[in-house]
């Protein structure tokens, strides 16, 4: 395969898709409405078509100007949007899906491709435009992905976790990140033991391109950080990336709750651990960046972007009264 067409291309996971298929010589074009500052304005090696990927007249148009091999789908949020591209790129050789861990209806360790439950989907939350839906309408975007490899087409599906890395809009590991460098305790709900499985943005780029290369027609694949690390493994990580010292201090629900808090307040705290297996995709030769590498290239993006997380700040006035509590203990 030479050519691809990225659909979406210029956030997150895309815009680290892109530089991954230029480092493997794929000619790129991406596809999108252009809400967003395109990283690759300026690169001459990249095309750009305007369009909205929901309108199928612009889909087809994006189809006949690129004329990919590949077809990477960043941004199919709907079941809709699955089959509508599996039947306009049904010819390609190869599209792939971006779908999520979310997709998994049962919780289990880890969750398996073909094993675990997918997430069931009724009519009225494949078309609902709310969060709480999120991984039912991905799962139902596999089972699209599934139908289309029945007809033929060279559909497969890339399952990641939550995904960090430079330039993440959503801004869930940014929070730690900036409680590192602001602070020197950290609150860590719980024993900090807790898992929730993450996977760095630049492997889940890597992944999706050698789906396209060496993936089976209708197969899903999980991809995350082959090493699993629990919450306050992460904060460590973080840490020495960034070079800082700094006090983990553990708060369990009774002392949180003194002050106003809960550990459900901190983003990436789950209760229950939430893991990947990533087997499948480490045999069609995948492999995954080492930890401290991943969090270092991850701090130092952070270090200059304007994001800190704040939107996921259990209240930091709270916290001190919780660190106040435990230092009478």
């Amino acid at each position: 395969m030479d050519t691809a067409l990225v659909i979406g291309g210029t956030r997150f996971i895309g815009r680290h898709l892109v530089e991954d298929l230029l480092a493997h010589d794929y000619d790129v074009t991406i596809f999108n409405r252009g809400n967003h500052e395109n990283p690759f304005a300026d690169d001459d090696r990249v095309d750009r078509i305007e369009g909205d990927r929901t309108n199928d007249s612009a889909l087809e148009a994006a189809r006949t100007a690129a004329n990919p091999d590949a077809v990477f789908d960043c941004v199919a949020y709907y079941p809709r949007d699955v089959r509508a591209a599996t039947e306009i790129f049904s010819d390609v050789e190869a599209y792939v899906y971006i779908s999520s861990g979310d997709a998994y209806g049962r919780e289990e360790i880890p969750k398996r491709e073909g094993e675990t439950p997918m997430r069931p989907c009724t009519p009225e939350q494949a078309t609902d435009e709310t969060g709480d839906t999120y991984g039912n309408r991905k799962a139902e975007g596999d089972r699209a992905v599934v139908e289309a490899a029945e007809r033929g087409v060279n559909a497969a599906s890339v399952r990641p976790c939550i995904v960090y890395g430079p330039h993440d809009y959503t801004e869930r590991v940014d929070f730690w990140i900036d409680r590192v460098l602001t602070y020197d305790r950290v609150v860590v709900p719980g024993d900090g033991t807790n898992i929730w499985h993450r996977g760095y943005v630049e492997d889940v780029a890597s992944a999706l391109r050698i789906v396209a290369e060496e993936g089976d027609p209708g197969e899903f694949y999980n991809v995350g950080d082959r090493q699993l690390v629990t919450l306050e493994e992460m904060v460590e990580l973080i840490a020495d990336a960034a070079d800082e010292d700094v006090d983990i201090v553990h708060a369990g629900p009774r002392e949180l709750g003194a002050g106003g808090l809960t550990p459900d307040d901190y983003i990436l705290y789950r209760d229950y651990p939430h893991v990947l297996s990533t087997a499948k995709l480490a045999a069609l030769g995948w492999e995954s960046t080492p930890l401290e590498t991943a969090m270092v290239r991850t701090v130092e993006e952070h270090r200059i972007s304007d994001r800190d997380g704040s939107e996921y700040d259990p209240d930091r006035e709270s916290e001190e009264r919780v660190l106040g509590i435990l230092d009478t203990m």
